[in-house]
């Protein structure tokens, strides 16, 4: 089992920025991706980006150039860093963990709990 923790969500304004983490802990798979999704009150869920283990990455058009994925992999933490962030960009961000994808493979399939292992609970970011 793997255990999610997000944080680093919070308000901020339009044109602004903020760094999401996301603390992963427990089991450990060598082919390993991990991303982060949104989800706004009324609409659907949104993949915005992945990380395989490997090192490539893989964006959706809405945050590509504004959005960058890394992770640190000897705290086993997950980062997004979101730049020029719009009030559209308001929503709970989660992030993600599975394994056996790629991370293009895994932006299409991250918004699918039965097809993706683990999610956490989420944070908040809200631009205005």
């Amino acid at each position: 089992h793997v255990q999610l923790v997000e944080s680093g969500g919070g308000s901020v304004q339009a044109g602004g920025s903020l760094r999401l983490s996301c603390e992963a802990s427990g089991r450990t798979y060598t082919n390993w991706v991990m991303g982060w999704f949104r989800q706004a009150p009324g609409k659907e869920r949104e993949g915005l980006a992945t990380l395989d283990y490997s090192g490539k990455t893989a964006y959706a058009d809405s945050v590509k150039g504004r959005f960058t994925i890394s992770k640190d992999n000897t705290k086993n933490i997950l980062y997004l860093q979101m730049d020029n962030l719009q009030p559209e960009d308001s929503a709970t961000y989660r992030c993600a963990a599975s394994w056996g994808l790629t991370a293009t493979t895994a932006l299409g399939s991250i918004i699918y709990p039965d097809q993706f292992g683990y999610w956490g609970d989420g944070t908040q970011v809200t631009v205005s």
